[in-house]
């Protein structure tokens, strides 16, 4: 054999190699996937990463917790009335949505299904009932998870969560950027909101006026044993990331809630009032994980690769 054969060779053996060995990474990512998605649906605690996300996730605030008047925002419902509605109060589904604004996995969720829930919500078919939490601040340090909180619910007071809470997660910092704890970046993401931007909104921001109430949620977050955020439960079921052997995506959320509403009249239809005013900061969805980051999927049993992430 010549020299420029045995070459060739030597390459042809050495991208096979290399083939083989991208072959069995792939594989051991697929059943580190795997994993976690069944950790996640059956909520096996043994691997000692989603162990140690829970008991960050659980513990820091506590020192915060429940100091301070709780102030709940205008049209605030529920137990102890911690919860933010929107869509029609009789439609015939309810989505409940445990969210931190710090929360990558959050983001990654609402930057997916944003469309979606608002498609189903002006339809009168879903109700969503909005929870939030301040997970990423015990976790990370800093104050972005209550300030963004406080600045929701003073969105809510002026009738804009919706839309205020869509541009927040459509313009989410890097999860170690605390940008949120800054009055001034809540500011300037009101501005993207028609008429949010207003005196009263920001002295309710530099007030803190929901910050007791922003803990109290926190607190019962705590105490619902959730494993992490986004928590998503449709009636009442979790479906976040996958609902039973299905893993969530749009198609199959809409599929989901059909089934969940057979035979029943929908709710009087609203318009989304998110839709509209999150498409400005889609620009700068980049700062944070958005769903082009996670593995695709079809809808029959994949959609985004939300099982691959821990919960934050």
């Amino acid at each position: 054999m010549g020299v420029n054969e045995k070459n060739r060779a030597g390459k042809q053996s050495a991208r096979q190699r290399l083939q083989i060995e991208r072959e069995r990474e792939r594989a051991r990512e697929k059943r580190r996937r795997l994993v976690l998605v069944s950790a996640a649906v059956a909520g096996v605690l043994g691997l000692a990463a989603v162990v140690g996300v829970i008991a960050a996730n659980t513990g820091g605030k506590g020192d915060t917790a429940g100091k301070g008047p709780v102030t709940a925002p205008s049209g605030a419902t529920g137990e102890d009335q911690l919860v933010v509605p929107v869509g029609a109060p009789d439609a015939p589904a309810t989505l409940t949505v445990w969210e931190d604004f710090r929360c990558p996995a959050c983001a990654m969720f609402e930057n997916t299904f944003r469309d979606t829930i608002h498609e189903l919500e002006a339809a009168g078919q879903l109700r969503t009932e909005y929870r939030l939490a301040t997970l990423i601040d015990g976790n990370m340090g800093g104050g972005g998870s209550l300030n963004a909180a406080n600045a929701a619910a003073c969105a809510q007071d002026a009738g804009k969560f919706s839309a205020y809470h869509d541009v927040l997660f459509a313009n989410q910092p890097e999860e170690a950027d605390d940008a949120f704890a800054k009055d001034a970046k809540l500011f300037e993401l009101a501005a993207k909101v028609p008429g949010l931007d207003t005196p009263a909104f920001r002295s309710c921001v530099t007030g803190g006026t929901h910050d007791g109430w922003v803990n109290a949620s926190n607190e019962a977050f705590r105490a619902g044993d959730f494993r992490g955020t986004p928590t998503v439960l449709l009636n009442g079921e979790p479906i976040f990331p996958a609902k039973g052997n299905e893993q969530i995506s749009p198609a199959n959320l809409r599929k989901w809630v059909a089934q969940a509403n057979k035979g029943k009249k929908p709710g009087t239809a609203t318009p989304s009032a998110g839709a509209s005013a999150s498409a400005p900061g889609a620009a700068s969805q980049s700062a944070s994980p958005s769903a082009g980051e996670a593995d695709g999927g079809s809808d029959t049993g994949s959609g985004p690769g939300f099982g691959a992430d821990p919960a934050y």
